[in-house]
């Protein structure tokens, strides 16, 4: 009963107060950037124990972000810092200017509800190829063809600002741009091709790595990075095989795939066809010393680079991860910087490593699949929501 008066008295009082004094305008708290992310504020010697060797290339993955962020507010001063210094200073550089920040997954009410994310690795792979068509380089590269449209309500309509519609004209109409199944069948997109490569599962995996080299005849090779996609969700092809009982789930990577391929030539379009996402490609220079230029417009550092999902976080943020799996077994603890996306990344703790050039970088890719732990690094006197994405 009495909490029953409690609530009966509240708006009564409210309205004789309101009688008696003019209000003033009600302080409207800004909206936090995220209430689906919460964290923990942590410190150095709390975390797991960091190897030395691993600060020095992330920073300088660091300092390349810091040349197109250091005019930013958030990153003038730590950036000044960064670029002043040399490499035999990158963990003292860190451990000066940033403090780390555990993230969480929260709930509606900020409850944490998780601590752990994915994170999967990512490679530049080398394909045989030509300019031109002529056997064996029969499969296409695609450049973005001229009926894809790409549509942008911002302007119109804010808060879908992370959402561009990609399709193409149907005479007055606008339809979804063709799926992968369809976009293989046409022949009218070949004067839009870039390049033409041996190997159709090694197009494929192009796609899903969004850069890579062309080793062309003549020795020289060229340089292609994403310029555009089909706007179809990616779908991955090794849930069809698991499926399809033509491999088991324990069996499932990017190696144990392509010798599928080679067993069953005759099915490879049909699983290929499985993942409707379709990328396009533009050339990109750069020297073979250094790695492809992520979405940040860098280029790319082995192991200290990793994709993020913009919904929530701004590229050049630094992070330390700490990754884990059995099976094969592999450990990762180190400070990482966000300088690449990808249509598969998606989720608060959700990273895509980058693990560097050739076979080698791309064995350790596919076999990865890690439970991951993050700390956002935020420089000092600052708070995670200041340094991420506002909607």
């Amino acid at each position: 009963m009495l909490s029953r008066l409690i609530r009966l008295a509240a708006p009564a009082a409210a309205l004789l107060l309101a009688a008696c004094t003019t209000p003033e305008p009600p302080v409207k708290p800004a909206p936090p950037a995220h209430p689906e992310v919460a964290f923990e504020e942590s410190s150095f010697d709390r975390l797991p124990q960091i190897q030395d060797h691993t600060w020095e290339p992330a920073l300088a993955a660091f300092q390349r972000s810091c040349e197109v962020m250091q005019a930013g507010p958030v990153w003038e001063d730590v950036c000044r810092s960064a670029l002043a210094t040399d490499p035999i200073g990158a963990q003292r550089f860190f451990l000066a200017n940033f403090t780390p920040w555990k993230v969480f997954v929260a709930n509606d009410d900020a409850t944490l509800v998780q601590d752990t994310g994915l994170m999967t690795g990512y490679y530049e792979p080398e394909l045989l190829g030509s300019r031109t068509r002529s056997a064996p380089f029969t499969h296409p590269i695609y450049g973005v063809p001229d009926d894809l449209l790409v549509i942008d309500l911002a302007e119109l309509y804010p808060q879908l600002k992370e959402l561009r519609l990609r399709g193409k004209l149907e005479g007055r109409r606008v339809v979804p741009y063709d799926d992968r199944a369809t976009i293989q069948k046409r022949t009218d997109l070949a004067p839009r091709a870039i390049a033409w490569v041996n190997d159709p599962v090694d197009a494929f995996f192009l796609h899903i790595q969004g850069s890579g080299r062309i080793r062309l005849p003549d020795g020289t090779f060229m340089r292609v990075g994403f310029a555009d996609q089909n706007g179809r969700k990616y779908h991955s092809i090794g849930t069809w095989l698991i499926r399809e009982g033509h491999l088991k789930s324990h069996e499932l990577s990017m190696q144990r795939i392509r010798r599928w391929a080679r067993e069953n030539p005759s099915r490879v379009d049909e699983a290929l066809a499985q993942n409707p996402s379709y990328v396009f490609f533009e050339e990109r220079k750069g020297s073979p010393d250094l790695g492809p230029l992520g979405a940040q417009g860098v280029p790319l550092t082995p192991e200290a680079s990793v994709a993020v999902d913009l919904r929530y976080w701004r590229l050049g943020t630094p992070f330390i991860v700490d990754a884990s799996q059995a099976s094969p077994a592999l450990k990762i603890v180190r400070p990482v910087i966000a300088q690449d996306t990808g249509g598969a990344i998606r989720g608060i703790i959700r990273f895509d490593y980058f693990w560097g050039f050739g076979d080698k970088a791309g064995e350790a890719a596919g076999r990865q699949k890690s439970n991951t732990f993050s700390w956002v690094l935020v420089p000092n006197g600052m708070k995670p929501e200041d340094i991420m994405v506002r909607r």
